[in-house]
């Protein structure tokens, strides 16, 4: 068992930064060791158990990377964090990936310090579980199991995670489930929209602002970073931010401090950040619409979700349990034909057009039993001149109406040239309502005609 104090092993050259780094730990009541170099720090690795280490990355004798690594390939149960100098992305990259779990850049400031120790001593060992059900990621291909094995071992970590994948496989329900895992489970969850902010509305939202900032600020506020401090905040679509909204983001990720709007001081926040996109975002960098500073910082951890053409084999169990949740324990259940013919389909808008598929074949079906008819697996197709000629294509009636609302969506996006705000006021909806509309109907900007 581990002593009641818990004990940190500090790992530096300089005997100034050990002291100063001593002084802040042992005033929170924590039990320090000192080690001046790599080889003296896996040395008292071998001997004593710590509950976490702090080292710098360049020293005489080695690479703080190399403490990183011997603790990883002994299955220690010792979280890590490394010291590195000021604005050293590529150091501060490698030694997330070698199994650190955060960072501290030099000059250190000791209320960043107290809060990574904070985050820190919070980690749950290796061996503990929480099954607690409130999420899940179904089916057992490989595709799947490789993505909840990587869930598991980038939850105890507090690197970045960007997670990749179509619209509709998953990707904030991933997030969940990473945050579940962690140490920050018992905090804040804030999931934020990134293309579905205004952007001349965008720092307020991210960072706050004060009484009086500007007109209708008539008391302070906070902004999602604030919301999710001490927690875990997700940018879902974040390839959406504007530049010059991602430059400020930047400057907080690196900083871990925010400025309020209208304000003169900046805020510690302790945030782990997680972000998600159906885009390429390495070829957003390549294009110039995303920062390849940004795109380091935000890539240390990739999640690809698997669309469901990857996991076919999966489809049976996962459409059952939609099933289930949507009837509950009423007598629906799919026939042969309906579960094969789920199977053979490509689903372009994944598990969020399953579900769909499913409501719709429940409200459709007799006697219990959902059959290929009630599926109406046909793909959606834009209504053509010939269609109209022929008279073909209005039935079954669902299907034709998603396709006249796919069209009018459509012709509304290329004419604001995908500006979906501006779509939003000429179709009449919300800017909600058409996100919903667009996720449904599976229209993204692979749509837009050049």
């Amino acid at each position: 068992m581990r002593a009641a104090i818990p004990r940190v092993l500090i790992v530096d050259d300089e005997p100034d930064i050990l002291e100063l780094l001593e002084l802040a730990l042992s005033r929170m009541g924590l039990d320090v060791v000192r080690a001046s170099g790599v080889k003296q720090a896996i040395a008292c690795l071998d001997s004593q158990k710590f509950d976490l280490c702090l080292t710098d990355m360049r020293m005489p004798d080695g690479e703080g990377v190399e403490v990183v690594r011997h603790i990883a390939e002994l299955n220690l149960d010792v979280p890590v964090a490394v010291i590195t100098a000021h604005g050293n992305l590529e150091n501060a990259v490698a030694v997330l990936k070698a199994g650190a779990f955060d960072y501290l850049s030099k000059p250190v400031a000791l209320d960043q310090l107290r809060a990574l120790v904070s985050s820190a001593l919070r980690l749950p060992g290796k061996q503990e579980k929480h099954t607690d059900g409130t999420s899940s990621l179904l089916g057992n291909s490989p595709a799947m199991q490789q993505v909840r094995d990587l869930v598991e071992r980038v939850a105890r970590s507090q690197a970045p995670v960007h997670i990749n994948g179509e619209s509709g496989s998953g990707k904030e329900l991933a997030a969940r489930l990473i945050v579940e895992k962690s140490s920050r489970r018992d905090q804040p969850f804030v999931a934020v929209n990134c293309g579905a902010i205004p952007e001349n509305l965008m720092e307020s939202e991210f960072f706050g602002y004060r009484k009086g900032a500007f007109t209708g600020a008539d008391k302070d506020k906070e902004g999602f970073f604030q919301a999710a401090n001490q927690g875990t905040l997700l940018l879902d679509e974040v390839a959406d931010l504007p530049l010059a909204m991602q430059v400020k983001l930047l400057r907080v990720i690196q900083e871990k401090k925010v400025r309020r709007v209208g304000a003169t001081e900046e805020e510690v926040v302790d945030v782990r950040i997680l972000s998600a996109t159906h885009k390429d975002l390495a070829k957003c960098v390549v294009d110039g619409s995303f920062r390849q500073d940004l795109y380091y910082r935000l890539n240390v951890i990739a999640l690809h979700m698997p669309s469901l053409r990857e996991m076919r084999e999966d489809v049976p169990e996962i459409a059952g349990r939609l099933l289930q949740r949507l009837c509950g324990e009423s007598k629906v259940h799919f026939s042969g034909a309906a579960l094969k013919a789920l199977a053979g389909y490509d689903f372009p808008g994944n598990v969020r057009e399953l579900e769909n598929i499913i409501e719709r074949a429940v409200a459709l079906c007799a006697d219990g039993v959902i059959t290929p008819d009630d599926l109406q697996l046909a793909p959606l197709r834009s209504t053509t001149p010939t269609d109209k000629a022929e008279g073909s294509g209005k039935y079954p009636l669902t299907d034709y109406l998603d396709r006249v609302e796919r069209e009018a969506l459509l012709e509304a996006l290329q004419r604001t040239h995908f500006n979906r705000t501006a779509a939003a006021k000429i179709l009449g909806v919300t800017f909600r309502a058409l996100r919903y509309r667009m996720d449904r109907l599976s229209i993204t900007e692979q749509d837009k005609q050049e």
